[in-house]
């Protein structure tokens, strides 16, 4: 008798609900006790803020990322490698920082290992293919690419700009019409062959980049037609989906005139989509019902959230959502883009839902990054990376059980053109080190110039749109997170932070010597230069007024001994309205004269 309560209390602990194996302690091929391996989706947004989402305190309606951060993990210091589509979405597909990129786009831009690199809308996938969609191919899953992929190299690929299957450039000025759809039509047939060739089992409804005039319209129906025939055709799995919205990509008010456009896909204009999300007017609806604006940031924010909706009905559909591990996350933040600020730049948020391996209702307040995606997913699929893939990131399965991990990081790394950060929990050091050819170029650049030649990126636009904090062009800048969350009060120069200063440098000191390769007096040689060269530009820059491309110089700054008087803006407006008054002064003169001559 003894025995048998022995054998029923091992039967009953076996069998119960809670008593979840460690997600590592699994066979690839299932039996036993040990659990398959999981289907895999990574569901990543363009452009979006914590604010974004009702889980992380936004003002919205999101009830799909709310009901999933409920049943899953939220994640609340996780960060972005970079603040700019393409080298952010290089390391989702790879797991290591952009400027580890050895591919010839990159490498032909920067240099070899001897010049400083410059991250920015300058990676590609290698031909090697050592990416998250071939690795995991070859140990038995089936891999999926769905919607924006920004990440394509003429240069690494050249045999697909050539012969008549070639890519169309389409031009901006392009009238829409039954010739320009059959042109997006074919690069969109083209970026699947791309995907093909760089290992992905399947592609389907691709945006080679971001949405193009004169089919610019977000189309989240669309991405999300594509995503639910991947799954129920793979539903047996093991496999894994990379599923890349274009929303929230661009102004708040292209989201919600977005949604009167339906027809309007990636492959041009279309007769009809299936009915696989919320009717559009009846999300709007709702969103009213709810108290919001629904021609606010609102729509867009719920559009996206439907979409996530319909994939996890699918997955409950089919009886495989237990099995299913979903993350949920934007390739950057909107406010800071082109930065290496953590508000509104590289820290975003994240959620992953996984019942077979993540206890529901879970918070990590570790730092996390998305280089360390594709070790995790190697992880979990038990996928042998080859020798020669250089991975960054480190898996985060330990943290899964409960948030926590004993000896987890306690800092992270990000870069962004000539801009370098560390961040720990409480800290944020940021070195801003231009090359020599940079530096000459600032030497030169008019005041009207400057925020273009001294943006981390050399764009104007979203390349200033971190210059709303005031240390933005400094090349040294230390903020307190927990006191200052908005970074706007640089500490660096501060001779009561001086003993924090040189810790943070340390630790940047050790992850530029793994990178390998120089940058500024950290690690000197090649095109790097040293500091203290530009303080009078860095001056100049911080007077200026600085919106988006619009610069603003004042008077006092044109005025200057030495300046060079370059016309801003307002003076260009200013003489150009006088020439159309004279013009026009003109021609009512002439046309006076001929009527009096005429009589």
């Amino acid at each position: 008798m003894p025995h048998c309560n022995c054998l029923l209390l091992i039967l009953l602990l076996a069998f119960a609900p809670n008593a979840r194996a460690n997600p590592l302690n699994r066979n690839p091929s299932g039996g036993g006790t040990t659990r398959e391996r999981p289907n895999i989706i990574m569901f990543l947004i363009d452009d979006q803020n914590p604010s974004s989402i009702a889980a992380f305190g936004g003002d919205t309606y999101t009830p799909n990322l709310d009901r999933m951060a409920q049943e899953g993990m939220k994640f609340t210091r996780a960060y972005v490698s970079s603040s700019v589509c393409t080298p952010s979405r290089y390391s989702f597909l790879t797991g290591r920082f952009a400027g580890n990129s050895h591919s010839k786009k990159y490498t032909d831009e920067i240099g070899g290992k001897q010049n400083q690199g410059l991250p920015k809308f300058n990676v590609a996938l290698e031909r090697d293919n050592m990416n998250v969609g071939n690795v995991l191919r070859e140990a038995g899953y089936t891999t999926g690419f769905v919607g924006k992929y920004h990440l394509t190299s003429s240069l690494d690929f050249p045999e697909f700009y050539k012969g008549k299957d070639k890519w169309i450039n389409i031009p901006k000025d392009a009238s829409p019409g039954p010739e320009a759809s059959a042109q997006f039509k074919h690069n969109e047939r083209w970026m699947r062959r791309y995907l093909q060739t760089l290992g992905f089992s399947w592609a389907k409804n691709v945006y080679p980049e971001n949405t193009h005039s004169p089919y610019s319209a977000h189309n989240p129906e669309w991405t999300t037609v594509a995503a639910l025939e991947f799954i129920e055709e793979n539903k047996d799995g093991p496999f894994y989906l990379h599923l890349c919205s274009t929303l929230l990509h661009g102004p708040d008010r292209s989201w919600r005139k977005s949604m009167d456009h339906p027809l309007i896909t990636g492959e041009g204009e279309v007769e009809s989509l299936p009915d696989v999300m919320t009717p559009r007017d009846e999300l709007l609806k709702t969103i009213a019902e709810r108290g919001f604006d629904p021609d606010s940031h609102v729509a867009g924010e719920a559009w996206i959230d439907d979409s996530l909706g319909a994939i996890l009905r699918k997955l409950k559909e089919l009886g495989i959502d237990d099995n299913t591990l979903v993350i949920f996350a934007p390739d950057h933040g909107r406010d800071g883009k082109g930065s290496v600020f953590s508000h509104g730049g590289c820290k975003v948020p994240m959620i992953m839902r996984w019942p077979n391996g993540i206890p529901a209702g879970q918070v990590c307040e570790e730092l996390v990054q998305n280089i360390d995606l594709v070790p995790t997913f190697f992880d979990l699929g038990k996928a042998e990376k080859p020798k020669s893939y250089r991975i960054d990131g480190q898996s985060l399965t330990p943290l899964f059980q409960n948030g926590e991990a004993d000896d987890w990081r306690n800092h992270l790394y990000l870069e962004m053109g000539a801009a370098r950060a560390t961040v720990t929990e409480d800290w944020s050091y940021i070195a801003v080190r231009y090359t020599k050819d940079q530096i000459a170029s600032i030497k030169k650049a008019s005041p009207q110039n400057l925020p273009k030649a001294m943006s981390y990126i050399g764009r104007s636009g979203i390349g200033v749109r971190g210059a709303d904090r005031p240390g933005f062009f400094d090349e040294d800048q230390l903020y307190d997170l927990q006191r200052d969350p908005k970074e706007m009060k640089n500490l660096a120069y501060k001779k009561a932070q001086a003993t924090r200063l040189k810790e943070m440098r340390d630790l940047m000191q050790q992850d530029l010597e793994v990178i390998g390769r120089p940058f500024g007096e950290f690690i000197p040689g090649g095109n790097a230069a040293a500091t203290g060269q530009i303080d009078k530009q860095i001056e100049i820059v911080k007077q200026l007024d600085i919106k988006g491309k619009k610069v603003t110089v004042p008077k006092a700054l044109r005025t200057a001994p030495g300046a060079t008087n370059e016309p801003t803006p307002d003076d260009k407006a200013a003489k150009k309205a006088k020439r159309e008054a004279r013009k026009k002064a003109r021609r009512k003169a002439k046309s006076n004269n001929q009527k009096n001559s005429d009589k």
